[in-house]
């Protein structure tokens, strides 16, 4: 290998420009919004779907719309390299996409490898509109949880019906899943969304774990009441029972070295000014690199749930949306990943991920190498989400050589 650095500010501009282009493919004018099944992400697959071609891969959709582009002969040992193309609600540019536009850019630069590359653009990692992420990786590991294609949306649209719409087949997802006897593995780019890399002011860190997920849905059912006439003593106050747990929340996190738990949403009904609350339906988070301890704040949580309930004289309903178990990256990608990022003249910076990623599902599948590119302030999931030319040529320079000690 030798040791001149053969990425231009060129390569790394065009994937940041096709980004800019992604971005400005969205369901609310003046904000990044790409939900799974919408015609913006429809419209951001056709965009991939033409890069893909242009790079010389085959590409298909499967039955749950995840865009998928080939580069090599069919038969051959394959690498797999993906994210996401779905985004949060008021999103920046950069989450998940980065990761697609750069396996992209990577057929592009690298030819004459013994194995193929399959490029993943996958439809859903966030579960944004149907509170269930990784819709696109689960099908392809065959783990998709058929039950969810009965979930609503906000606006009551099915997920089985929006999957149509979209042009996905609800019948044809199990046959969806990817064949795991010629893969070498999988390999993801994203940004750190975090702020390590940017403190100890390095352009590329090496993901060595990925934390476990819990999501949770909990919802507490009161009794509504006029605001001016039912005594405080006498209320069944569905918010306020929320309200004392989600400071309960707060304290278990703080408690627990490496715990963090995030209510990110709340819907009061009936929701007027005059009325006592009489349910109140809130969205749990809960997040750590060991499983026992995220267990054990689960259980704590739900119990003390219980127990505000009862105390208050409301309902308590607690429903696992999804768990996710926290995922070891494969030691030898890894190790390979390290000497490419090492080659570039970079200190080895190798760090846990604290955010899910698809990478978590396809570990399932097949070993999971992760590369982290340095992000302003360690903001994401904001429209302020910035990575700079220099650092995402960083990380193309990194993957080229990665993939070429794969030979």
């Amino acid at each position: 290998m030798d040791s001149e650095f053969r990425i231009t500010e060129r390569e790394a501009s065009r994937v940041l420009d096709r980004c800019d282009t992604l971005a400005g493919l969205t369901e609310e004018p003046g904000v990044v919004t790409r939900r799974f099944a919408t015609p913006a992400l429809r419209e951001a697959g056709r965009h991939v779907t033409t890069w893909m071609e242009a790079a010389g891969m085959k590409v298909h959709r499967d039955a749950i719309g995840n865009v998928i582009g080939r580069a090599g002969d069919p038969g051959l040992p394959t690498l797999l390299i993906g994210s996401h193309l779905d985004t949060v609600r008021n999103a920046g540019r950069y989450d998940g996409i980065l990761g697609v536009l750069v396996g992209i850019a990577c057929v592009e630069l690298v030819r004459d490898l013994p194995y193929a590359i399959e490029v993943l653009g996958f439809a859903d990692e966030e579960g944004v509109r149907y509170g269930t992420a990784y819709l696109g990786s689960s099908v392809v590991a065959g783990r998709f949880d058929h039950a969810a294609l009965e979930r609503r949306d906000a606006d009551g649209v099915r997920m089985r019906d929006a999957l149509k719409e979209f042009g996905g087949d609800p019948a044809g997802l199990e046959a969806s899943r990817r064949d795991p006897d010629d893969l070498i593995g999988y390999y993801e780019v994203h940004i750190e969304q975090g702020p390590v890399l940017e403190n100890e002011n390095l352009p590329l860190g090496v993901v060595s774990a990925i934390a476990g997920q819990t999501r949770a849905t909990v919802t507490f059912q009161g009794q509504a009441g006029h605001a001016g006439t039912v005594p405080m003593a006498l209320r069944h106050d569905a918010l306020s029972a929320a309200a004392e747990w989600i400071g309960v929340t707060e304290a278990t996190a703080r408690g627990r070295e490496g715990l963090v738990a995030t209510i990110g949403e709340l819907r009061i009904e009936p929701g007027a000014s005059n009325v006592i609350p009489a349910k109140a339906t809130l969205s749990l988070d809960l997040r750590h690199g060991d499983d026992a301890t995220r267990a054990g704040a689960r259980e704590e949580l739900r119990d003390r749930a219980g127990a505000i309930a009862a105390k208050r004289g409301v309902e308590l309903d607690w429903s696992i949306v999804q768990e996710t178990p926290a995922v070891e990256c494969s030691r030898e990608l890894t190790d390979r990943v390290s000497e490419a990022v090492a080659a570039l003249g970079h200190p080895v910076r190798r760090l846990a991920s604290g955010a899910g990623h698809d990478a978590a599902i396809i570990s399932t599948l097949a070993p999971v190498s992760m590369l982290f590119v340095r992000c302003a302030g360690g903001i994401s999931h904001n429209p302020a989400e910035a990575v700079t030319l220099e650092d995402v040529a960083a990380a193309l320079e990194a993957s080229v050589r990665f993939l070429e000690a794969l030979r």
